[in-house]
């Protein structure tokens, strides 16, 4: 059974271009009602705001501050923990990690009971650019938060953590066909 929405405002006037605008062969939907694609554009608006003044003071882009607070917050973890902890592709956390130790903001050591394995810590002036960003980044935090009373902060916590618990049942394997109504 396909998805019916409305006409957006381009097609009803007719000024949309046949190419451009969905037939009724093809499945349709809101796709600005669509919430993981509004999670994803909300969160790639507030990481790019951020990221602004990142890189404006600190000289770092997403992928390296997301790097920086992780192992800020949890030092001693190997660049797979890195990606689990961000999820971030596995690619990205080494190119990031490589840039980062190149500017001599992380460290890599070997794990104590597992010498094959290395393990990533902040360095003395990765931690200075950490103790910098943490209260910008929360300030940001606030500031986004502003328009919302405590309560509502409250239940967006919750629904957030709801939501991503529920992620966990939505992981599907290559072949496995989609549920149908």
């Amino acid at each position: 059974m396909k998805p019916t929405t409305s006409h957006d405002s381009t097609e009803a006037s007719g000024k949309g271009s046949p190419s451009s605008a969905p037939s009724d062969e093809h499945a349709r939907w809101e796709l600005d009602r669509f919430l993981p694609y509004r999670l994803s554009i909300l969160s790639n608006r507030v990481s790019q705001t951020i990221a602004g003044a990142y890189a404006r003071r600190f000289g770092l882009g997403v992928t390296e501050w997301r790097v920086i607070a992780v192992l800020g917050r949890y030092p001693g973890l190997s660049a797979n923990g890195v990606a689990a902890r961000t999820a971030m592709d596995k690619v990205a956390v080494s190119r990031t990690v490589a840039r980062l130790l190149e500017r001599g903001l992380l460290q890599r050591d070997t794990h104590d009971d597992d010498r094959r394995r290395s393990v990533l810590e902040l360095s003395r002036d990765g931690y200075r650019i950490y103790d910098e960003v943490v209260p910008v980044a929360l300030e940001y935090e606030r500031r986004l938060l502003a328009p919302l009373d405590a309560d509502e902060r409250a239940q967006l916590d919750r629904l957030l953590r709801k939501l991503n618990e529920g992620v966990a049942h939505l992981d599907v394997e290559p072949d496995t066909p989609l549920p149908r109504d």
